[in-house]
Parts: structure tokens; C-alpha cells; sequence
């Protein structure tokens, strides 16, 4: 079934049993979320474990060969592709980006570029931009729609620690003003968001999810991160309880170098699920 409208609720996305195959390949299997207004959701996993399928799939990029996915009607979403393709021969300035594909005032696109911490950057050509400045236009351009959801597709890839921490601490800051849920898919399985309300592990199906723990005085945080991050970035771990079964081969290699740190997470069977 593909994506649909649904009737006012509570959450802004659901998705019911969410299968995905490419021929004999299962993608994602029985996957059910839901995503609350204002809640801060990351999605970790190895490469190849589903995450931005499962992403373009809520958002109707992604064709289903199960289940559902059911947006709030008139849902407003903020995407933030995990890449964009830039022919280095086109000219395009940032300002002339973020008017496509609907015009935006002068005023407008200054306070997007301003909140998004790249505001002299106007003029400049899309395609001379560095990864970092890229992400945060791409923030920009996503937020000019006062979005309801923000979905941002591995959005630190590329950038170094203290580029990734400023742009989580960004995200926090963007929810704490407007109250904008965001669903956050994280190529790093020991850094997490510790704003995050929920963390999702995803390995072709959900294999746990749960609440992080923010342990920024952990050694092991300091050493990563050094003490500048002002808390925007936690270690998470968790533990198997299940064998994986599915058509996948990815092994789970959260816990290296890292101590222990407790937590409340809860499995999931490999069941469809009701998202709600």
C-alpha cells in the first residue's frame, strides 16, 4: 500500500508493518514508527541496514511492497537529502537555491540563512560551498516551510566533530524555538543526539529502540568530543538480545572502545507492529 493521508491524530507520520524489496533483496522488513509532534527521533544502524529507505519511504520517495505509511493530513515536512549532486558548471547562487521550487522573499531567505549560521553566504555558488555550508543551506532551504517535521537524511556526513556537534546543537535549538519534531537518521552508531527522545536501531528491522543517555562527563565522550559541545552529543549503547535473522548480513559493532552505559530500551520481535 503506498503512502496516504490519514485524519488528524496525534502523530505526524506512522508507518505499519513497512517492507521494501529491490528483486530478491529485502531492504527494510515489518517496520512500524510513529513520529510525535516536537519529538526528536535518530535512527542509527551499520551501512546498508536500511535508513534512508525507510526515510524516503515515509516521506513517499521509496515505493512499498508492504504495509502503510500514514501522514497527518496537510503535514508540512523539511527534508534534508543525505546528498546533493551539484554540476560544478551551472551557475546557481545560494540565494537563487533557496527560491526553487517556490520564491521566497529577500527577508525570508536572509532569516533562514541567519538561523541556520551561514548568513554571508547569499552570494555565493551552490557549487563552491563546502559539505558543512552545504547542510546548513539545505537547513535553510527546508525551514522557509515552517515545517512540522524536519527529516534530515545523515546530514553530518563528511563533516568533522565539531562541525557534526554544531549542527545537532543546531537541531536542538530549532525544536526548542518552534516546537518542530525532527527525525534524524545517524551514519555514526556511537554518536547520538542526547536531545533525542527516542533512538531507533535499525538493522533491516527495528532491533531495539529507546531513550539515550547523556553521558557528556563519560572519558570516552571527552576524548571524542573534547568539552566544547555543550552536551549536544551522547555515547549510546545497547545490547542483542535476538539473533538476526533476515536476509541481512550486517553485524552490530556499537559497543566497541566504548564503557558501559545504562539505559531503558525495549525490543522489538520481528513482527509487523502497530505504529501507534
Amino acid at each position: 500500500m503506498s503512502g496516504m493521508s490519514g485524519e488528524p491524530g496525534v502523530s505526524l507520520i506512522k508507518a505499519a508493518g513497512l517492507t521494501v524489496r529491490r528483486g530478491a533483496v529485502t531492504v527494510i522488513s515489518a517496520v512500524s514508527i510513529a513520529i510525535d509532534p516536537g519529538e526528536i527521533v535518530t535512527i542509527v544502524g551499520p551501512n546498508g541496514s536500511g535508513k534512508s529507505s525507510l526515510v524516503r519511504a515515509l516521506i513517499g520517495l521509496e515505493p512499498l511492497t508492504q504495509g502503510a505509511v500514514i501522514r497527518r493530513e496537510g503535514l508540512r515536512i523539511g527534508y534534508v537529502p543525505q546528498r546533493l549532486h551539484i554540476d560544478a558548471g551551472l551557475p546557481m547562487t545560494v540565494r537563487r537555491f533557496l527560491s526553487l521550487p517556490r520564491p521566497v522573499s529577500d527577508a525570508e531567505a536572509d532569516a533562514a540563512l541567519a538561523r541556520t549560521g551561514v548568513a554571508a553566504l547569499g552570494r555565493q555558488q551552490l557549487s563552491r560551498l563546502s559539505g558543512g555550508q552545504l547542510q546548513r543551506v539545505l537547513l535553510a532551504r527546508a525551514i522557509l516551510s515552517d515545517p512540522e517535521i524536519l527529516i534530515l537524511d545523515e546530514p553530518t556526513q563528511g563533516m568533522d566533530q565539531t562541525g557534526s556537534a554544531g549542527f545537532y546543537r543546531l537541531l536542538a535549538e530549532l525544536r526548542a524555538e518552534t516546537g518542530v519534531a525532527v527525525l534524524l537518521v545517524s551514519h555514526d552508531l556511537h554518536v547520538v543526539m542526547s536531545a533525542s527522545d527516542r533512538i531507533i536501531c535499525l538493522n533491516g528491522h527495528i532491533c531495539c529502540e529507546g531513550a539515550p543517555q547523556v553521558v557528556s562527563a563519560a572519558p570516552e565522550y571527552r576524548a571524542l568530543f573534547g568539552l566544547g559541545t555543550g552536551g549536544a552529543l551522547a555515547l549510546y549503547r545497547h545490547e542483542h538480545d535476538h539473533a538476526h535473522d533476515h536476509e541481512h548480513d550486517h553485524e552490530h559493532d556499537h559497543d566497541r572502545d566504548h564503557g558501559p552505559t545504562d539505559h531503558s530500551h525495549r525490543h522489538h520481535n520481528h513482527e509487523a507492529e502497530d505504529a501507534g
